[in-house]
């Protein structure tokens, strides 16, 4: 769970693989932990859409590609010279960047 509301913050890490996890693995093992994380208020309606297949709100595509832009760019102004680092980041932007343009919208 720590690692995934990390990725919220740090643009290489993802939040939505591990946030499932940590749903997934407290539905088998404490349901208070369960009930505590779907029925949170930052992060419970992201995980139910997602489960449920309607995916992300126009508001959090919108909002995660500003700050993953945002992180990359940062990322990318002070990685230094390394042309090969510049690159990967712009790939995994890019990438990513598609997938969630991709995924279901939520009205």
């Amino acid at each position: 769970m720590g690692v995934g509301i990390l990725g919220i913050f740090l643009p290489l890490l993802p939040t939505t693989p591990f946030l499932l996890l940590a749903a997934y693995l407290y539905s088998r093992s404490s349901e208070r932990f369960y009930r505590w994380l779907i029925g949170n208020r930052l992060l419970g309606g992201y995980i139910r859409r997602y489960r449920d297949g309607r995916s992300m709100t126009r508001w959090h595509k919108a909002l995660t590609l500003a700050f993953l832009w945002l992180g990359i760019g940062l990322s990318i102004a002070f990685v230094g010279p390394d042309l090969w680092a510049r690159l990967l980041l712009g790939v995994v932007a890019v990438g990513v960047t598609a997938h969630i343009v991709m995924l279901k919208t939520a009205d």
